[in-house]
């Protein structure tokens, strides 16, 4: 948690003087990913995205940026709304304005959060690397695959089988439907075979 603070006030404190704007957002992002009904979409999800951005770091054109999408593409997430995505970076424009990022780049990372909705390849090569780190998960290992599908059915926690098992093979459904997964070279080939493969053996289960 101190290191994720660290991480964000060091992003935003680079473009806001007012440390008492950066700390509000702060409070406001914690309460949110913090939230009771965050099992999957929390601040551990943020801290994995920081820690594979920081990775390829050299590859990033706009790392700045990349990095405020991660911060706020899950802000807002309810699982019984189909606009958490556009949602998200609206509420992400409307403080990245404030904290004066540049009407450029807020609108740059209003444009990445709403790609993380249907994950299709983009020419924009940050926009393939936030993808990738967004989905990839699904290219974990078996055990970490399962733990994932368990908090994931836990944020589903309100509706039966009945409906949640048709959801759900719908979405796995449509990335497995996909020409490929993984946006760029180094993800596809390290983890597109591994996503595969949990994504059908979940299927079956359902």
């Amino acid at each position: 948690m101190e290191i994720l603070q660290k991480q964000w006030k060091e992003l935003a404190g680079a473009y806001c003087e007012n440390s008492g704007l950066v700390d509000q957002c702060w409070k406001e992002i914690t309460g949110a990913y913090k939230h009771k009904s965050r099992h999957y979409h929390n601040l551990s999800h943020i801290h994995s995205l920081l820690n594979q951005a920081d990775t390829f770091k050299e590859h990033i054109k706009d790392f700045d940026t990349i990095c405020f999408a991660i911060w706020y593409h899950d802000i807002i997430y309810k699982v019984w709304r189909k606009d958490n995505e556009q949602k998200s970076a609206d509420l992400a424009r409307e403080r990245l304005t404030d904290i004066g990022l540049g009407a450029n780049r807020f609108d740059r990372c209003h444009a990445l959060i709403l790609a993380t909705k249907n994950h299709q390849a983009d020419d924009d090569s940050d926009t393939n690397w936030l993808l990738d780190f967004d989905l990839s998960v699904l290219g974990a290992d078996q055990e970490r695959y399962l733990e994932y599908t368990q908090q994931i059915r836990k944020e589903y926690r309100r509706y039966p089988d009945l409906i949640y098992k048709p959801g759900r093979k719908k979405v796995i459904q449509y990335f497995l439907n996909l020409n490929r997964i993984y946006k760029t070279s180094a993800y596809f080939e390290q983890y597109e075979a591994q996503a595969r493969k949990n994504l059908a053996d979940e299927l079956k289960t359902l």
